[in-house]
């Protein structure tokens, strides 16, 4: 029996065409989001394709907005997140769609209680993708990563479960979400300068004499220059206060998902290890997590995982 299989089995989907769904959206979770699918790997296998379903719907979503066919427009894409929109409403409502991902996702909505909002919130960043190229500042960029990323960490936050009141453990879920985000936007400048955007806030840029023409000149050259370096140390130290006020969130999990997390956060946070050790310099590599390391961090929890698994508690009744 394969460990998809088994999870399936785990959590009760028995419906043929449903347990494709899971699949698909599993696939997409191993494919994109190697470092979060490495730390899911140490949750209970039952809690598992609930994870894999939100993140197969943000990443399916993201790549209709940044991986468009040529030729496709931004009225072309934003017609389709209306009608995923509709798509998703009528799922909520309990019609039956036709993506694949919008059913594993409906189910995993039903069998969670998760709010719609989250949802709505996530298409609204979304749409803001085919129009914005920046951000003011810190806060206009947080309005973005609200909908884009901390509604993730409130959406998964049922799926992991609390041995807190769920309203304590969610600012935490929320700006673990934002933090998760924040690496990605300073691992991928480039990435990023070549749809035509960049999620650095332009007062923290102007600050340290950085405009968008100087982070293509170092995207073009691959070679940092010595204020964008100051301005994405500053950065980076806003990151890890982020991650700081998610920590305490990890404790109020229930004991069998804190490893999941933990090893996430951990692992995550290495990438700005990684880039502080390269003296900042986020153009000449593409900062990431050995497989090494990150087996390194998991292998840990998983024995964590199990121990907790043996010694199982009562899930959390809050709402």
């Amino acid at each position: 029996m394969s460990t998809a299989t088994a999870e399936l089995d785990a959590a009760g989907i028995t419906a043929r065409r449903l347990r494709e769904d899971y699949l698909r959206c599993r696939g997409l979770h191993a494919h994109h989001g190697r470092t979060y699918y490495t730390a899911t790997r140490v949750l209970p296998p039952e809690r598992r394709p609930g994870i894999h379903a939100l993140y197969g719907f943000a990443r399916w979503v993201d790549d209709i907005v940044d991986e468009p066919a040529p030729g496709t427009t931004i009225e072309d894409r934003r017609s389709r997140l209306d009608r995923i929109d509709a798509d998703l409403a009528a799922a909520l409502s309990g019609a039956e769609p036709a993506e694949p991902v919008l059913r594993a996702l409906a189910h995993t909505v039903r069998r969670y209680a998760l709010p719609p909002e989250y949802f709505t919130a996530f298409m609204a960043s979304m749409r803001m993708d085919l129009t914005e190229t920046g951000y003011r500042d810190l806060a206009h960029l947080r309005e973005y990563m609200y909908g884009s990323a901390a509604v993730i960490g409130l959406q998964v936050l049922p799926v992991l479960g609390t041995v807190a009141p769920r309203e304590e453990a969610a600012p935490h879920a929320a700006a673990l979400g934002e933090a998760f985000q924040l690496t990605n936007f300073l691992r991928d400048v480039a990435e990023d300068l070549g749809r035509g955007r960049v999620y650095l806030p332009a007062d923290t840029l102007d600050r340290h004499d950085v405009d968008r023409a100087l982070l293509e000149h170092c995207a073009g050259t691959r070679a940092p220059d010595p204020r964008v370096r100051r301005a994405v140390a500053e950065l980076v130290q806003v990151n890890r206060d982020l991650y700081r006020l998610a920590e305490p969130g990890v404790a109020m999990l229930e004991p069998v998902a804190r490893p999941c997390v933990a090893t996430a956060l951990r692992l995550y946070r290495a990438i700005l290890d990684e880039i502080a050790a390269a003296d900042f310099d986020v153009w000449s590599v593409r900062h990431r997590v050995s497989d090494t390391r990150k087996m390194a961090a998991a292998v840990p929890a998983l024995a964590r995982s199990l121990w907790a698994r043996a010694v199982p508690r009562p899930r959390s009744s809050t709402p």
